[in-house]
C-alpha cells in the first residue's frame, strides 16, 4: 500500500475543491489564480500543484528562490511543473525561464533587490509607484496578493493575527515576511503544510471572510491512510497467522487495495468538510449550543480556551450580539475534541461488543476483500478500536448535517497549531 506520499497534499486538495465549490467554482474544469508556499520537487507543494490542470500559479517562493509567472498559460505552466516534479532536487531555478510570461523569472533570495514589472504589480496588487523590492518585501507581497488561493506546501509560519507577536508564532526566520490574517486578500487558503498559520491568524482570516480549515484538517489524509494500512493488516494478519493466507497472498491483497484504499480516504476528506460547510451553515444560530459545550469540556479538564484559540466567554457575547458563530477553525478545534472525548468513552462502554456494529471492522476495506473475511478474523483489542473509530466518525457526521456538531478531525492532534 502505497497511498501515503501524496495522501496528504491530495486530501487537502479536497478542502480547496470544497473552499471553491462555496464559490460557484470548479476548479478541476475552471481556471483560477495561485501563489503558494514551496517548490516543485516538495512532496506536499508538488503533489498539490498538479492535482488541476487548470492553476495559474503566478508566483511561489521557498527557502531558496522567488519564482514570477504574472500571466501563465495553463496548459504549457501545468506540463512544466510536472516535469519539475519528477526531476530529482529540482528547485525554480531550473524552470524553463522560456516557458515564463513577460515580467516574470527566478529570482533567488539572496539578491539585494529583484526589478517588479507593471503585469506583476497587477496581479500581486503591489503599489503602482513600485519599481524595486527587496525579497522580503516581494515574498510578503505574494502572501497578501489578492488571487483566489494561496496552496501552503513548505515550511514555517508566514501568517499570524494581528493581536500577536512575532514571537507567538515561533518561526524567527520567518518574522520579517509574516504577515496578519487581517490582511491576507486571498479567496481561501489550503492547508498542505503544517503550522502555516497560527491558530489566531486562521479565526483573523475567517472573520474576514476568508475560507479555509485547519492544517490537522486538511492533512488528516495521512493519518486516515495509517488508520486503514494499519486496521488493514491487523485484519489480514491474523488470518495469515491462521494458515488461510500465505504471507506472499498478503502482500499482494495489499497491493491491490492501493486505488480503492485511496478512494476510501479521499472520500473521508469530502465528508469531514462537508461537515464543516454544515457546521459553519449553522454557526450563528448555534452558537449558545456551542459554548454551552465548550464550557463542559472546560469543567471536565479536557479543553483550555485559551491554550485552543477559542473565543473568550466575552468574544461569545459580542459575537452573539452581531448574530455571528464560531469560525470554520474554531469548529475544526471544537470538534476534534468532540470526537476524542466521545471515542474514549465508547472504548469504556459495552457498544463495542454489540454483534451489529461487527460490520463496522471492515467498512475500512475495499468492498472486494472484506468479503473474504468474518468478523472472528480481527479479535480484540482492535476490534472495540476500529468498530468505536468508524462508529464515532459517522455519527459526528449525521450530527454535523443535523444540528452543525460536525466531523472532528481523525485521530486530531491533541494541541492544534
Amino acid at each position: 500500500m502505497t497511498t501515503r506520499p501524496w495522501a496528504s497534499p491530495r486530501g487537502a486538495w479536497v478542502s480547496v475543491q470544497r473552499h471553491f465549490r462555496e464559490r460557484g467554482i470548479d476548479v478541476q474544469k475552471q481556471e483560477f489564480t495561485a501563489v503558494g508556499i514551496g517548490d516543485m520537487s516538495g512532496d506536499v507543494f508538488g503533489n498539490g500543484l498538479l492535482c488541476s490542470e487548470h492553476t495559474l500559479l503566478v508566483a511561489a517562493f521557498d527557502h531558496r528562490d522567488i519564482f514570477l509567472d504574472p500571466s501563465p498559460d495553463p496548459a504549457t505552466s501545468y506540463a512544466e511543473r510536472k516535469r519539475l516534479f519528477g526531476l530529482p532536487r529540482s528547485s525554480w531555478a531550473d524552470y524553463d525561464a522560456g516557458l515564463i510570461s513577460e515580467g516574470g523569472g527566478v529570482f533567488s533570495r539572496k539578491a539585494k533587490s529583484v526589478p517588479i514589472a507593471e503585469s506583476v504589480r497587477q496581479v500581486l496588487g503591489i503599489d503602482e509607484a513600485v519599481t524595486s523590492m527587496t525579497p522580503a518585501e516581494l515574498m510578503k507581497a505574494i502572501l497578501l496578493a489578492p488571487v483566489d488561493l494561496l496552496w501552503n506546501g513548505g515550511i514555517g509560519t508566514y501568517v499570524k493575527a494581528s493581536t500577536e507577536d512575532h514571537a507567538d508564532a515561533g518561526d524567527k526566520a520567518n518574522d520579517a515576511i509574516r504577515v496578519n490574517g487581517a490582511d491576507l486578500r486571498v479567496k481561501c487558503v489550503g492547508e498542505g503544510g503544517n503550522l502555516g498559520l497560527t491558530q489566531l491568524g486562521r479565526v483573523e482570516y475567517a472573520l474576514n471572510g476568508g475560507r479555509l480549515n485547519t492544517d490537522f484538517i486538511d492533512n488528516s489524509a495521512g493519518v486516515d491512510t495509517s488508520d486503514h494500512e494499519v486496521n488493514i493488516k491487523i485484519l489480514l494478519d491474523r488470518v495469515v497467522r491462521e494458515g488461510d493466507l500465505t504471507e506472499k497472498q498478503r502482500n499482494t491483497l495489499l497491493a491491490g487495495m492501493t486505488e480503492e484504499v485511496a478512494g476510501l480516504v479521499l472520500r473521508d476528506n469530502y465528508e469531514q468538510n462537508l461537515a464543516l460547510a454544515n457546521a459553519a451553515a449553522n454557526a450563528g444560530s448555534l452558537l449558545h449550543v456551542h459554548e454551552e459545550w465548550i464550557r463542559t469540556l472546560e469543567k471536565d479538564g479536557v479543553l483550555n480556551r485559551e491554550l485552543e484559540g477559542l473565543p473568550s466567554r466575552k468574544e461569545v457575547a459580542r459575537r452573539a450580539e452581531k448574530g455571528e458563530g464560531l469560525t470554520v477553525p474554531e469548529i475544526a478545534v471544537l470538534l476534534s475534541w468532540t470526537k476524542i472525548r466521545l471515542a474514549e468513552e465508547l472504548v469504556d462502554s459495552a457498544l463495542p461488543d454489540d454483534p451489529f456494529l461487527h460490520t463496522d471492522l471492515f467498512a475500512l476495506l475495499p468492498d472486494q476483500d472484506a468479503t473474504r473475511l468474518s468478523p472472528a478474523d480481527a479479535g480484540p483489542p482492535a476490534q472495540a478500536e476500529i468498530i468505536v473509530t468508524r462508529w464515532s466518525t459517522t455519527w459526528s457526521t449525521a450530527q454535523a448535517s443535523r444540528s452543525g456538531r460536525g466531523w472532528p478531525a481523525r485521530r486530531a492532534r491533541r494541541r492544534p497549531s
